[in-house]
């Protein structure tokens, strides 16, 4: 393997990781808490969610309700 292939090889992932560290300022965070930037905005989807949740762990209740995770209660 020649060397320069393999300088490049461990330069573009370690770039790569850097490039995805940033700062936020303080007047950025007023755009990320607004209500579009809400996970939970859309109350269909959250719902629908909870029910995918509930079918594939078979608990009752979905995240509300903590049992066993067996189906039995």
């Amino acid at each position: 393997m020649n060397p320069r292939t393999s300088r490049w090889r461990i330069l573009l992932p370690v770039l790569g990781l850097l490039a995805g560290c940033s700062t936020v300022r303080p007047w950025e965070r007023d755009h990320l808490a607004s209500y579009g930037m809400r996970s939970d905005r859309d109350r269909l989807a959250v719902a629908l969610n909870e029910h995918l949740w509930f079918s594939r762990e078979a608990i009752h209740g979905g995240r509300t309700v903590g049992t066993a995770g067996c189906g039995c209660n």
